[in-house]
């Protein structure tokens, strides 16, 4: 693999670890949070003024979907479509597909599903994923993959797993013929699967530990399951992923899931939760989550960040119904978790991390 891309562990503070990931399109500083940015756009925010972030998730479903690969490659992939110079990572669609339930059927091929915009028939290999972000341009693709549902049975969770790692097998030998996307060099991740089972989870990394990937990721947590079956399992991550790989754990967006995260040794994590909630008047700040549309703030004229705009502000242009209201939410909030990483990585780098993460942690979950 090319020598301007891959990953460098540059200190520890526990299991928490500070480091950097090397990409094509520049370098990303872990721990990292990913804001989504699923059809190519953040909702409500022009991605052009998130300075603060190093790295975008978009998702290869949606995109393929809308506008397509045809236009994709016209535009010379997804970085000059939006105008975004830093690195993207695609997750591979799976995830979406199988959240169609009755709109798709598993096959040992792939997975075959109606599309949700226009019922129109599709298919999606392994082979194809890889494809199809090759015209993305992604600087990370992920794998295609299963991911069951919580609670899910014995059998179900099985048959998951086997098409699981066997459409890893395919996807890697499939990118490997060529790793490059638009003549820059890029990445792909396996990812373990195995629901709440520390064994499932232990089998399903030693399925696919033969084959090199560039990085790993945990999937299938925060899809439901009580946080008290997702960290012994995020804990186990840290502890059988190799040292010298970046860990991404999937979808997982609450300040006290990153943290915990963080502390179990994961380097990278993504969640809609950002956006999502600012769109709902929902904003996280370092005394708690401020639900902004309350009548406490009607006249409260403490300034957000990173703007200044005012809370009683913020409050009046949801009342009234101002689109604005949700650009101003999203900003702050973009703000607030790319902060919250800053401040993470400063503490890792300080060895200070676990004691300031006990402290902050119950400020983090107040509502306001």
């Amino acid at each position: 693999m090319d020598q301007g891309i891959g990953f460098r562990v540059l200190g520890t503070s526990g299991k928490a670890r500070l480091g950097i990931l090397f990409t094509a399109h520049g370098t990303v500083s872990t721990p990292a949070f990913m804001p989504v940015a699923t059809h190519g756009a953040l909702k409500a925010f022009p991605h052009h003024l998130l300075s603060e972030a190093d790295i975008l998730l978009s998702n290869t479903y949606h995109l393929y979907l809308r506008p397509g690969t045809a236009t994709l490659e016209a535009a010379g992939g997804l970085h000059r479509f939006i105008q975004w110079s830093k690195p993207i990572l695609t997750d591979s669609g799976g995830y979406q597909v199988f959240s169609l339930a009755t709109h798709r059927k598993l096959l040992s091929e792939g997975v075959q599903f109606k599309s949700h915009i226009d019922g129109s028939a599709h298919l999606l290999t392994p082979e194809s994923v890889v494809d199809i972000q090759r015209s993305i341009g992604s600087d990370i693709q992920m794998v295609l993959d299963v991911c069951p549902p919580y609670p899910t049975t014995a059998s179900g969770m099985r048959e998951a797993l086997e098409l699981t790692h066997a459409w890893a097998e395919r996807a890697r030998k499939h990118f490997m013929e060529k790793p490059v996307a638009y003549d820059y060099p890029i990445m792909q991740f396996g990812i373990v699967q195995g629901g709440v089972e520390a064994e499932l989870r232990r089998l399903s990394y030693q399925a696919l530990s033969k084959w090199d990937f560039e990085g790993w990721a945990v999937g299938g947590l925060a899809v439901g399951e009580p946080f008290e079956l997702r960290r012994p399992i995020l804990h186990l991550m840290g502890e059988i992923l190799p040292e010298e790989k970046p860990r991404y754990v999937m979808g997982l967006g609450t300040p006290a899931d990153i943290l915990e995260a963080v502390a179990a040794g994961m380097d990278l994590m993504d969640c809609v939760l950002p956006t999502r909630e600012a769109r709902h008047g929902r904003l996280y700040t370092w005394e708690g989550i401020l639900h902004i549309r309350t009548a406490r703030f009607k006249k409260d004229f403490t300034p957000l960040p990173p703007w200044g705009y005012s809370r009683a502000y913020l409050h009046h242009l949801f009342r009234v119904g101002d689109p604005l209201a949700y650009t101003i939410a999203t900003a702050a909030n973009l703000h607030f978790f790319m902060e919250l990483m800053a401040n993470i990585r400063r503490h890792i780098a300080e060895d200070s991390f676990h004691h300031w993460r006990i402290e902050i942690s119950p400020k983090l979950t107040n509502a306001l």
